[in-house]
């Protein structure tokens, strides 16, 4: 093993470790640290798998997809997420191959910081932060409103004021699940995660099948649905009001811009690769799965709600008290008695899911922030068994946002500000793993590396990055449009458009406080902390070790 890890360096002009240069503080912002400030590997690859099909779909699949039904129509949905999951496949291709060689503290950050400029990297950095310290109270604000369903609260025009229609008593009994599973340590956090994204996917492939007999007729009422609300409304509605074609393009292109939060947070896998046994091997297996989590969940979830859901029904409004996922009203509607409530539940446990992503997501990138020098040092410290306490509980204590959705039937509207405000992050720290992806190659080419080295090569590169930063700069140019339909709305505006001037800010301040400079592609430090420096451990032989090893 120790002759092949020597002809992999050889390969990829990586000098023994002792003859390695060490980058001073600063210069590329991975600061070295002694072993009391590195995470430890506590993940498995099984977690490393699990967490990249589906750690962080939540919400935005479950329940968002109301809202975009609603808005565009089953063709308008559908067409949508094709274009979306595409954008998704070009950043998660991209930042696989980058972070399979260099699985560092602070993820797609830390690479923007060495491979563009230092003071994209910090405002990549903590603009990554706010999106997740913003998408916890989204997640546990939709999952206020998915409880509703067993309530009096959920009725239409509800008058009920007793404690069990309390949404913040809810929100609160929710955030003591998320806090207790992420102080539990990394290797909980996996275990758990390992679970409930096992449920997601019995969940979604039973929902898929469900769909499948409902619309065929299978149901109790035995009547076949078919592509009836297809034929309805020709696929689109007209958004607002608004007649014609204009209507129905901006239909579709509503969509596309929600679209975005229930993509949003594929990326942790890059963060989840510092604390991963064998990167090296495990992060590519984690990325060859992403075709899975597009296709099955999203695609085919799209498809069947498109089918199943008309575009008209009520309960698609989440500003409504009456709000339910489209899984949920289609079962309903077809007379199912007991299956919604069963669905609800798993639907509710994805919430969870994703909450507690969101808040390890968040910790970890704090950290990563302060392992190059971005934030304050106190957020480095770890517990014994590596856990950065301190990060977990500072991004914790913004769960506490979560109790805007706690005023009687405004959870529905709490989860759309902060859904909008998540989606432009998201698309703005996508087009930057996509520009860096674009340096990392030219880098390459700059300093002689063949990509063939790489344990994980990208497919259809660079020209796949070039389609992705077209498509999420158009989303978030274009993301707020709909608060200038019929006159200016300034909440859904600022809500929306406030990510764009925040990671401006970051950026310019940085750059002229520090007066960095965007790195040069000669500079490129394509040795320091790459996979191939570090111990891997071969694979085992036969079926039952191979297991236990990803056990």
């Amino acid at each position: 093993m120790a002759v092949r890890d020597d002809m992999k360096k050889e390969k990829f002009g990586v000098p023994d470790v002792a003859e390695s240069p060490t980058i001073q503080d600063g210069e590329y912002g991975d600061i070295q640290v002694g072993k009391q400030h590195e995470l430890q590997r506590a993940l498995r690859p099984r977690h490393l798998q699990m967490i990249a099909v589906g750690g962080v779909i939540g919400t935005g699949l479950f329940l968002g997809t109301a809202g975009d039904l609603k808005n565009g129509g089953p063709a308008g949905l559908l067409i949508s997420y094709c274009i979306m999951a595409s954008l998704l496949y070009a950043v998660m291709t991209a930042l696989g191959e980058m972070v399979t060689q260099f699985p560092i503290a602070g993820g797609q950050f830390a690479l923007a910081h060495r491979f563009v400029s230092p003071e994209l990297g910090f405002a990549m950095g903590w603009l990554f932060w706010y999106n997740y310290i913003i998408v916890l109270p989204a997640e546990i604000s939709a999952a206020a409103v998915l409880i509703s369903y067993w309530t009096p609260a959920g009725d239409l025009d509800s008058t009920c004021t007793a404690g069990i229609c309390s949404n913040a008593m809810w929100v609160g009994l929710l955030l003591i699940v998320v806090l207790a599973i992420n102080f539990g340590g990394t290797r909980v956090y996996g275990e758990m995660e390992y679970w409930f994204v096992l449920i997601k996917v019995i969940t979604i492939i039973g929902l898929i099948i469900t769909g499948i007999i409902i619309t065929s007729g299978g149901g109790p009422d035995g009547q076949a649905i078919g592509f009836r609300f297809w034929n309805e409304t020709g696929g689109f509605v007209q958004y607002s009001g608004i007649a014609g074609a204009k209507g129905r393009f901006l239909g579709f292109f509503s969509v596309l811009i929600d679209a975005a939060f229930a993509f949003i947070g594929t990326e942790i896998t890059a963060i989840a690769a510092a604390e991963t046994a064998n990167p090296r091997r495990s992060v590519p297996k984690a990325i060859k799965t992403v075709w899975i989590r597009l296709i099955l969940f999203y695609l085919s979830s799209a498809f069947m709600i498109g089918l199943l859901v008309s575009p008209s029904d009520p309960s698609l409004d989440l500003s409504s008290t009456a709000a339910k996922s489209p899984f949920v009203i289609a079962m309903k509607n077809a007379g199912i008695s007991v299956l919604p409530s069963i669905v609800n539940a798993a639907i509710l446990s994805s919430a969870w899911s994703a909450g507690c992503a969101d808040l390890f997501v968040s910790s970890r990138a704090l950290f990563g922030l302060t392992q190059r020098g971005h934030a304050p040092a106190i957020f480095a410290t770890l517990r014994k068994d590596g856990l950065p306490w301190v990060a977990v509980a500072f991004s914790a204590a913004f769960s506490l946002l979560s109790f805007l959705a706690a005023a009687k039937g405004h959870a529905g509207t709490v989860f759309g500000y902060f859904a909008n405000m998540t989606a432009l992050c998201g698309m703005i720290s996508w087009a930057c793993i996509l520009w860096t992806s674009i340096r990392w190659h030219n880098g390459l080419k700059a300093q002689g590396i063949d990509r063939n080295t790489l344990a994980y090569r990208a497919p259809f590169q660079p020209y796949l990055s070039y389609y992705g930063i077209t498509v999420a700069v158009t989303v978030i140019i274009f993301g707020g449009f709909s608060s200038l339909i019929h006159g200016f709305h300034t909440s859904p505006f600022i809500t929306t458009y406030f990510p764009i001037p925040f990671f401006l800010v970051l950026f310019v301040v940085y750059k002229l406080w520090n007066k960095s400079k965007v790195v040069e592609y000669k500079d490129m430090d394509f040795v320091t902390g790459a996979s191939v420096e570090m111990e891997q451990d071969g694979r085992p032989k036969g079926f039952l070790k191979r297991l236990a090893d990803d056990m």
